[in-house]
């Protein structure tokens, strides 16, 4: 477009050829010089170490467009005055020096059109980085509050049946601690990890099917059926024990309706099934266990638990992840 005369100049027989005789020289001269011009231009606006940006970014853009001005003064005369003492021309002065600057006007004002659109998509793009960096940190101080209710709130339980057990078997409390103490050390050890393997998940329950062992005897039935090709998938850290402390708190529990958990794998779900034995008498529930977990899986796997309950069983299903 900026070089249309010179291409409009290849009609002999034309107006424009009458005063401007077209050579491929001067065109390659004007297009290469054009090119030039313009590379300056984005690098200079655009390079993070030029100065031209460094002023731009500390709040001085006035005078970088001076100076983006002066580069287009400089390039202009030193252009034209290359171009005309190296080519012959007909036409008149004026209109050739006219016609120049347009060209170079021209190529400034759609060189900044598209150096602003850059710019703009850089701080967009900058902004977009520091929300997700942002939001990052705020999931994973959220994940961290959530870990640290299920503690307390776990040992509460465990120290409130260890009392019980240490009157009626000294023997019986030894054990009861140290099966304790492993489960503390799995979450000790995975503090860091928001994620862990089905397998790590079952080690620790198993430490924790003692506890209710020792606590309902044959009154506490569990019941483990997963095949070893999902151990290696992953759930929220801490996910399992919540659910059995939930299933032990809130369902009766005897030798002749002992409470039965059952775990498996359904639709590629993680399911912790137990059977509904209500409680005379039930207990005040928080409500810390299932809403902390539900709060875990959506942060973490952007999917939800899914609570099923009927009049006879209770069950929650967990999605897993490779």
């Amino acid at each position: 477009m900026m070089n249309s005369p010179r291409l409009l100049a290849l009609k002999t027989d034309g107006l424009v050829a009458h005063y401007w005789h077209f050579n491929l020289a001067e065109l390659i001269f004007q297009v290469t010089f054009n090119f030039g011009f313009c590379y300056l231009l984005f690098y200079l606006n655009l390079t993070t170490s030029s100065i031209l940006f460094i002023y731009r970014n500390n709040q001085r853009k006035l005078l970088a467009y001076f100076l983006n001005f002066l580069l287009l003064l400089f390039c202009c005369i030193v252009g034209g005055i290359v171009q005309r003492h190296s080519f012959i021309h007909t036409q008149l002065r004026n209109i050739y020096w006219l016609g120049y600057i347009s060209r170079y006007f021209l190529t400034t004002i759609l060189a900044a059109i598209l150096i602003k659109i850059i710019l703009l998509l850089r701080i967009a793009q900058k902004k977009e980085k520091e929300n997700e960096q942002l939001k990052t940190v705020y999931l994973e101080a959220e994940l961290e509050l959530l870990k640290e209710q299920l503690n307390p709130h776990f040992l509460f339980n465990s120290l409130s049946t260890l009392s019980g057990v240490v009157r009626e078997d000294p023997v019986k409390a030894q054990y009861f601690i140290n099966h304790l103490s492993k489960i503390f050390r799995y979450s000790l050890d995975q503090s860091g990890n928001q994620m862990a393997t089905i397998e790590e998940e079952l080690n620790m329950i198993r430490s924790y099917e003692q506890l209710l062992k020792m606590r309902f005897e044959e009154a506490f039935v569990l019941t483990i059926a997963i095949d070893t090709e999902y151990l290696n998938f992953k759930v929220p850290h801490l996910s399992l024990q919540p659910l059995l402390e939930n299933a032990a708190k809130h369902n009766s529990a005897s030798k002749k309706k002992p409470l039965r958990v059952e775990i498996f794998i359904a639709d590629y779900q993680l399911v912790v099934s137990n059977n509904l034995q209500a409680i005379p008498r039930p207990e005040n529930s928080t409500g810390i266990g299932l809403s902390n977990l539900s709060s875990r899986v959506r942060i973490l796997m952007h999917d939800e638990i899914v609570i099923n309950k009927t009049t006879d069983s209770f069950s929650v299903k967990l999605p897993i992840q490779r």
